[in-house]
């Protein structure tokens, strides 16, 4: 699902806000659950197989995070990273690897033609960083509700930015974040509409340049390839 699409901005993204206002009625929890479901069912919409995978990762340095506090240990943290950075490794590098080893060793192995999964780059060092604190003893005893909604949050989940626990969490926990403040609705309302049209508007409309120009690259003339260039590095500003 798309930040752009109109399922996220009439459907989605409606019943998720008034959804969560009305459960803060009934119990604080309960609302948050509901988010993080709805994170869930957003996380899903791309591709549900992957779902395991975030819930996973989750379950895992929830629990990795408690015995880091309770145990420091270098080895435990470095033994922690380094699963994260295999299973993240695993799906952008395994048929990349895979390659290499039939080129030079003339072998003839599958490829496994892996879909790399949304948003893992940004909750894998969301939660790598996560476990550093840990380590420190900087993180506090935060419930694995708080925890799941800190990682699977949609509007960060998918396009980040990574962000630290301690400049997430305590929001979660925070109760006045369970009544409207209209400021603060206004003033997202402006951030998302002005980048929708920073992404509609613009980079969209300078893409369909690019892509025009790249494929007909042979054929471009001076002041043509200079438009594509231009136009390329407009779309991915």
């Amino acid at each position: 699902m798309l930040f752009t699409s109109f399922e996220f901005i009439f459907l989605f993204l409606p019943v998720v806000f008034i959804g969560y206002f009305i459960l803060t009625k009934v119990n604080f929890s309960l609302a948050k659950l509901f988010l993080v479901l709805s994170s869930f069912f957003f996380y899903s919409w791309w591709n549900i197989a992957y779902l395991p995978l975030l819930l996973g990762s989750i379950v895992f340095n929830y629990f990795y995070g408690k015995l880091l506090s309770f145990k420091q240990s270098k080895f435990l943290l470095t033994l922690g990273i380094i699963v994260n950075v295999l299973v993240l490794g695993y799906f952008k590098y395994m048929d990349f690897f895979i390659s290499n080893v039939n080129f030079l060793f003339s072998t003839n192995y599958g490829l496994l033609y892996l879909l790399l999964p949304l948003g893992i780059s940004f909750f894998t060092f969301q939660q790598i960083a996560y476990l550093v604190d840990s380590h420190r003893k900087e993180s506090k005893d935060y419930s694995i509700l708080d925890y799941s909604l800190f990682i699977s949050f949609f509007p960060q989940l998918i396009a980040g930015p990574i962000v630290y626990h301690k400049e997430m969490l305590p929001q979660f926990v925070n109760n006045e974040n369970q009544r409207i403040n209209i400021q603060n609705i206004a003033t997202g309302i402006f951030i998302f509409i002005l980048g929708l049209f920073k992404k509609v508007g613009i980079a969209d409309t300078f893409a369909k340049w690019a892509n025009l120009g790249f494929d007909n690259s042979a054929d471009l003339a001076f002041l043509e390839g200079w438009i594509t260039s231009l136009s390329y590095t407009m779309y991915k500003c």
